[in-house]
């Protein structure tokens, strides 16, 4: 057995009717050169039979402590059933991106079962490309980006061949899971922990509870900001500034109560053209994405005649998973704010905005303790942690208060050489992330084999013309290839 920690429970908590706590990706199979052409189910299920031993989580389902009384457990499922998990469907001709792109969508909006290990996998054929999709699906309470990875790679092989991978020594949870009676009586043995997690984590979270979604609460600001100026009298430390209280997110059509339908796109871009640009103006690659992101959204809200005099604020999910902790699966991240300069209309000035904005953010991030959002969820009892967090989400959204982000960025980085699967030749990874009440806009990118692949999420209501978002990003990077220094020249 194995416990869930509160920042797993919190993506288990935001789910409702209308929102998913889940994550996917959507990977583009060549089969060309394969050895008995494209990859069907059955060759898919023998890949993930063969590796199950490595890969714990896809064997995991919830196990409740009765009446909450303390956090979930994950168990080995006795009934495991790899045909419910992997399936398989076809588009109708002719298969185009758009249909696929639906097709996604559907599939994503559906909540997984919780009476099952909560993951999914989709092998989609019919593509006008004459490729092969597949859609994987995985709850965020078992992952966050960094073990997400960790899981794909070990079902993707540098070669067609494939590889033996050494087993280890044991791969199934010989412990037996208590009934309900043995788990309420752990989660009573637990319940005198809480106020001690609680006094524990008070020292590292009241200075920083407006880095966490605590600050949609009345007076959080207040007080986190008085905290740290006592703590710089005391100590005389000066420390990095925290600019939450210069955050203020501006409401737009993307930011109210979701429905329960999503809207899908994806497309390219050449990591070449983004490392140039980077290049030529002095800047990160993530500087970049984020700008190009920008941009692109400034074309959305101006097409909508809804652009705010001052910037957005968007949230960008950072790793503090250490070597050490590779492997352990679950969350290990913190969700930090900077500001997304929509209301600059110059591309090369939003760019040189960025850089400064994000090179704060870094500044900040290193100043924050690792476990910020667990030790800020330690203040909230299990038994009331659900009704919390919703709360919490409802208050992100609401018309009294203010939205503490607009929408999610996600910058990760990948493979630059070519990856298989089950023998397929992987031609693209598009992410398909989250979205939730009150931040209807997801965009992550992940780089691989020399280009960028990008996935957006927004809701079906709120964005029905989201997929223009991706051309405009595109241009957008043109424009800053053609306002470079090197090309001004």
């Amino acid at each position: 057995m194995r416990q869930l920690t509160s920042l797993d429970t919190q993506f288990l908590a935001l789910e409702n009717a209308r929102q998913c706590g889940h994550v996917a990706g959507l990977a583009i199979l060549d089969p060309e050169g394969r050895p008995g052409g494209a990859p069907t189910a059955a060759d898919v299920q023998a890949l993930v039979l063969e590796r199950l031993p490595l890969l714990p989580p896809l064997r995991w389902r919830l196990k409740e402590v009765p009446l909450n009384l303390d956090y979930p457990f994950w168990v080995d499922d006795p009934d495991f059933d790899l045909d419910f998990h992997v399936r398989e469907l076809a588009l109708a001709a002719p298969g185009t991106d758009e249909q696929l792109a639906d097709q996604v969508a559907r599939i994503v909006a559906r909540p997984l079962d919780r009476a099952r290990p909560l993951w999914e996998l989709y092998l989609i054929s019919g593509l006008q490309s004459g490729h092969v999709a597949m859609l994987t699906k995985i709850h965020h309470a078992l992952i966050d980006g960094v073990s997400g990875a960790e899981i794909t790679g070990l079902l993707l092989d540098v070669t067609p061949e494939g590889r033996k991978l050494p087993l280890p020594a044991r791969w199934a949870d010989d412990e037996p899971v208590p009934g309900d009676l043995g788990m309420a009586a752990r989660g009573l043995m637990a319940v005198p922990k809480y106020p001690l997690r609680a006094l524990k984590a008070i020292p590292r979270a009241i200075p920083n509870l407006d880095e966490t979604s605590f600050a949609t609460l009345p007076g959080a600001g207040t007080v986190s900001g008085t905290v740290r100026r006592v703590k710089r009298a005391v100590t005389g430390e000066d420390g990095p500034v925290n600019n939450r209280e210069r955050l203020h997110a501006p409401h737009t059509s993307f930011n109210g109560r979701v429905s329960p339908h999503r809207r899908f796109a994806f497309g390219q871009l050449s990591l070449d053209e983004v490392k140039a640009v980077k290049s030529a103006h002095g800047v990160t690659v993530n500087d970049v994405v984020v700008s190009i992101c920008a941009g692109a959204v400034r074309r959305w809200l101006v097409d909508h005649e809804e652009l705010p005099g001052k910037p957005l604020v968007v949230q960008v999910p950072v790793s503090v998973r250490t070597d050490e902790q590779s492997g352990t699966y679950g969350n290990r991240i913190i969700l930090m704010s900077a500001p997304l300069f929509t209301d600059e209309a110059d591309p090369v000035a939003r760019l040189q905005q960025t850089h400064e904005a994000l090179d704060g953010m870094k500044e900040r991030h290193r100043a924050l303790p690792a476990s910020l959002l667990q030790d800020a969820n330690h203040f909230i009892p299990p038994a009331v942690f659900s009704r919390a967090a919703r709360l919490q989400f409802r208050l992100a959204r609401s018309s009294a208060g203010r939205p503490m982000w607009n929408l999610v960025i996600s910058n990760v980085p990948g493979a630059q050489f070519p990856l298989y699967l089950a023998g397929a030749r992987l031609v693209a990874n598009y992410p398909v992330s989250v979205i939730t009440d009150g931040m209807g806009l997801n965009i992550t990118v992940m780089s691989y084999c020399g280009r960028l692949d990008i996935g957006i999420v927004a809701d079906r209501e709120q964005m029905p013309d989201v997929a223009k978002l991706v051309g405009w990003m595109g241009e957008e990077l043109a424009a800053l290839g053609a306002g470079a220094p090197a090309a001004a020249a």
